[in-house]
């Protein structure tokens, strides 16, 4: 059973439920549900720690920081535990990417804070310079996808920035955020710092709304962000979210094929296509058309299918699979439900799937679909290429096939997107921005942009007196 961490202490608190494991379906742990009690007590802990946590010294913060990323080193095998518990991921994955850029994340922004100057401006007998102060107490909601990852990917920068936290999971995958609260224990973090609860989207919307919440970053979907800001516009709170993608690959005539293929392999399928940054639309020059999409569906068949997070989450994969049929594509391969004959089966796996045939404007190309597919549709000009990535609601990546340095540049530069790879995927500068346009989010995370969100800007101006001649 997994209690809620409140002021440095597990809280057993509130009804339990059930949390699945999706390769077999089993239930694999129980965790308890934060009501407005406990809600209200996680926030209320964070309230006591702030201001002490905020007059420390960010190099002491940063200090903090290091200790936290060697407290992760030091529980790599049980998080790697429960985080494939929870999310059923492979192995390797795991163990090479999310739990390691939980390290990466700590110290990162360790060094990125300690080393950030301050700005200072003169004028004649005047000098004015800008410090910052933290937003307070941070809601931190975590998605499913990539639980430890994105936790601290938000939390390195809150913490360090000098907010206290408290942080609700998704409730599919509580079990790697509940190590690192025995983490934060181990290490002998000052009680209240961060604060940990568990439960479904009502626990959420209670952190969210609640009246000493200062702040509120959030990953996850369009929707739930939108009744976000609807719930904390009244307080006019600061937000970052980081939004649903429908994103576009843009394959030109001159690239390396062979790179290209295996891109857009790793772009659609990785995770089950369980990352807000996978492609689901592939745009290749007519040329090349019928040789990358013949390639593309031959090695989607050689892909070890992932299972969808959740029961529910897979029954609505498999309706755009059933959409993109009664919309008139062609099914290149997928499409189903693979079967395994063994314990997978109760599990909850789709097809790695690739489509072809539909109109820009169907709901299968405009409506994100979180899964383990990709429509592929020819293009003829670089303008026209353009403009068909650009036709969409959302703007969080792309990616750009070409071996053609201007084009790069060129083309790169006119995506609507927030991230654009060439000739690669999913390769992160974690001093760089990250973040959508349109639909895909508001604000930007990574690097100074993460310290710029969670501290606000103070200017203070000094007349200087002159001297007497």
């Amino acid at each position: 059973m997994l209690t809620h961490f409140i002021g440095g202490l597990p809280v057993a608190a509130g009804h339990p439920f059930p949390i699945h494991d999706p390769v077999t379906g089993a239930v694999v742990r129980q965790a308890h549900e934060a009501d407005p009690e406990v809600v209200d007590r996680a926030v209320r802990a964070a309230r006591e720690a702030a201001r002490g946590w905020a007059a420390m010294p960010v190099g002491e913060r940063a200090g903090w920081m290091r200790r936290l990323a060697e407290g992760i080193e030091s529980r790599f095998d049980d998080l790697v535990a429960a985080e494939i518990a929870d999310t059923g991921k492979p192995f390797d994955q795991t163990r090479t990417l999310d739990i390691p850029r939980g390290v990466a994340n700590f110290r990162a922004f360790a060094e990125i804070a300690a080393q950030r100057p301050d700005d200072a401006f003169h004028l004649p007998g005047v000098l004015s310079y800008t410090v910052r102060r933290p937003l307070g107490v941070v809601a931190v909601i975590v998605p499913w996808n990539l639980p430890f990852l994105l936790m601290t990917w938000k939390l390195a920068p809150a913490l360090v920035a000098g907010n206290t936290v408290v942080v609700k999971p998704s409730e599919s995958t509580p079990g790697s955020a509940a190590v690192f609260a025995e983490i934060c224990a181990e290490a002998g973090l000052p009680p209240g710092v961060v604060n940990i609860i568990f439960g479904y989207g009502a626990s959420g919307q209670l952190l969210v709304e609640h009246p000493d919440v200062d702040g509120v970053t959030f990953t996850g979907s369009t929707r739930t962000a939108s009744t976000i800001m609807r719930t904390v516009a009244d307080r006019v709170k600061p937000i970052s979210f980081e939004l649903g993608g429908k994103n576009a690959g843009l394959v030109f005539d001159d690239c390396d094929l062979d790179r290209a293929v295996d891109g857009a392999v790793q772009s659609v399928f990785t995770n089950g296509g369980q990352v807000c940054l996978c492609t689901e639309r592939l745009y290749v020059q007519r040329s090349i058309f019928e040789e990358f999409c013949a390639r593309l569906a031959s090695r989607a068949q050689e892909v070890e299918p992932q299972p969808m997070i959740s029961l529910e989450h897979r029954e609505r994969v498999l309706s755009y699979y059933a959409l993109a049929r009664s919309e008139g594509a062609k099914v290149l391969t997928g499409g189903g439900v693979p079967a395994f004959n063994d314990h997978r089966d109760s599990g909850y796996f789709v097809e790695p799937t690739v489509v072809t045939g539909l109109s820009e404007w169907s709901r299968f190309n405009r409506e994100e679909i979180f899964g383990p597919v990709c429509h592929v549709a020819p293009f003829d000009s670089e303008t026209e290429a353009i403009d068909l990535a650009n036709n969409s609601d959302y703007g969080l990546a792309a990616t750009l096939w070409t071996t053609g340095l201007d084009r790069a540049h060129r083309v790169a530069q006119r995506l609507e997107a927030g991230l654009v790879w060439v000739n690669t995927w999913y390769l992160r500068d974690l001093r760089t921005p990250f973040g959508g346009v349109k639909l895909s989010g508001i604000g930007r995370e990574g690097g100074i942009q993460s310290l710029d969100f969670y501290s606000e800007p103070t200017t203070v101006t000094i007349k200087l007196e002159q001297p007497d001649a």
